[in-house]
């Protein structure tokens, strides 16, 4: 029997899974900055996540709610969560920054912290179970198409994991999700992931620059000192420069703006 694994992302759908399917090992992958100018706020928390990742933590360029929303699951499901983390952001070795075309970003900071912790820790392929709903079948096919003859997706070559879709398999769909998280204790961000991926639409990145000031600051920032852009088409320079003509509430929005690294 396969060792079962949640990847708890800080959005309410594996949030669901880890609260409501047992499993073997809750774990989170956080994205970490080294720059000070995104220091976290609280310096208690901030020492909690350092003790939680074994090294000290300065910030995210994640909302920072993300840090409650880990915290508050942990508490109300009783269980540990893992966390794990890769290299800084802004330390990642690549010379160019990820884009559609080449996501390193979710592969050096999501992807291999969890296959590294799999290995020190497990060693056998996992069940990993997934939160794609009811209704993103298509998501789920295209994960399993790249999985072998035994259903298990690679990593460096080496079949690790074995993707699961529990919300699929029972019928959950995004309006059962946000239900069931009406009246529990459990913080979370209007939108999960970096505040300025590179999947979210120009108008969205232009609301971050409203709602996430010195964060989107610190986008921009990376596209000056990499000499490249985030989006092929507009640089976040000319994002912040627009000047809206109405104000845009996080409704004007569907959830394909929120970079699906995060599940």
């Amino acid at each position: 029997m396969r060792e079962t694994v949640v990847s708890v992302s800080g959005g309410q759908s594996s949030a669901y899974i880890a609260a409501n399917f047992p499993a073997d090992h809750l774990l989170f992958a956080l994205v970490t900055v080294s720059d000070p100018a995104l220091t976290y706020p609280d310096p208690a928390l901030r020492k909690v996540v350092s003790d939680k990742i074994g090294r000290e933590f300065i910030g995210t360029p994640e909302d920072d709610i993300i840090i409650h929303t880990i915290l508050d699951i942990e508490q109300m499901v009783g269980k540990e969560v893992k966390w794990v983390v890769g290299k800084e952001f802004d330390k990642l070795r690549n010379s160019s920054l990820p884009n559609i075309a080449w996501r390193h970003c979710t592969t050096e900071m999501k992807i291999r912290p969890m296959f590294k912790w799999w290995k020190k820790n497990i060693g056998d392929p996992v069940q990993t179970m997934i939160g794609f709903r009811a209704g993103e079948e298509k998501r789920a096919k295209g994960m399993l198409d790249n999985a072998n003859e035994d259903g298990l997706v690679s990593y460096n070559k080496t079949p690790w994991q074995q993707p699961i879709f529990p919300l699929i398999e029972n019928g959950v769909r995004r309006d059962h999700v946000k239900e069931f998280w009406k009246d529990k204790p459990v913080r979370f961000a209007r939108l999960n992931n970096c505040v300025g991926c590179f999947h979210r639409s120009p108008l969205l990145l232009r609301k971050m620059f409203d709602e996430h000031p010195t964060k989107m600051d610190w986008f921009e920032r990376m596209e000056s000192m990499k000499n490249a852009q985030w989006k092929s088409e507009v640089s976040y320079t000319e994002i912040r420069r627009h000047n809206l003509q109405h104000e845009l509430s996080y409704d004007d929005f569907n959830e394909c703006d929120s970079g699906y690294c995060g599940l």
